[in-house]
């Protein structure tokens, strides 16, 4: 989120309460910016209207090229540049060569997904992010609405907040 931009917070005590308000607040034709909680809320992801992730795409991506360095490193090694005769089987002996790979690919997915969430995320070593409210990491819930992204008076929205059940409207 901007430093530049305006927002309202509405604060809210209940899970319950700021699940509802989402959906209160939405049918008054104002747009919800995002919903910060100190734990996660079944259900608020589709209330708010966030797509679905495609770090699934991206773990099965990093799992095959795990899986297929580690098959080229496995026959380069042992077929062209070491060729070693272990227990009487050939260069190429695929079956033994499927727990490397697996392990290759679990590390390449491991280590890919890491980096792709801190980057998605903007999650870096030196980033400072400063929260909208301290309590949102303690009990207390808030809801974030961008005024300059809604065609809604402040006012407006302020008063929707309060009629949903917030018990504190912040301005940031």
């Amino acid at each position: 989120m901007s430093s530049t931009t305006n927002y309202i917070l509405g604060v809210y005590d209940d899970e319950d309460e700021v699940l509802h308000a989402v959906s209160a607040v939405k049918s008054k034709g104002i747009k919800v910016e995002d919903v910060y909680s100190p734990f996660p809320i079944h259900g608020l992801d589709v209330a708010v209207g966030h797509e679905r992730t495609r770090l699934p795409i991206a773990a099965f991506m990093f799992g095959t090229l795990g899986m297929i360095c580690a098959f080229a490193l496995i026959s380069y090694t042992m077929v062209f540049d070491w060729p070693m005769i272990i227990g009487g089987k050939d260069f190429f002996a695929l079956p033994n060569w499927i727990p490397i790979a697996f392990e290759g690919t679990v590390l390449f997915t491991a280590f890919g997904l890491v980096s792709t969430f801190c980057a998605s995320n903007n999650l870096y070593p030196g980033n400072k992010v400063e929260p909208l409210d301290l309590r949102i990491t303690d009990d207390k819930f808030v809801m974030a609405i961008n005024v300059d992204k809604n065609k809604v008076s402040a006012a407006d929205i302020k008063k929707a907040l309060k009629d949903s059940g917030a018990i504190e409207v912040n301005t940031k």
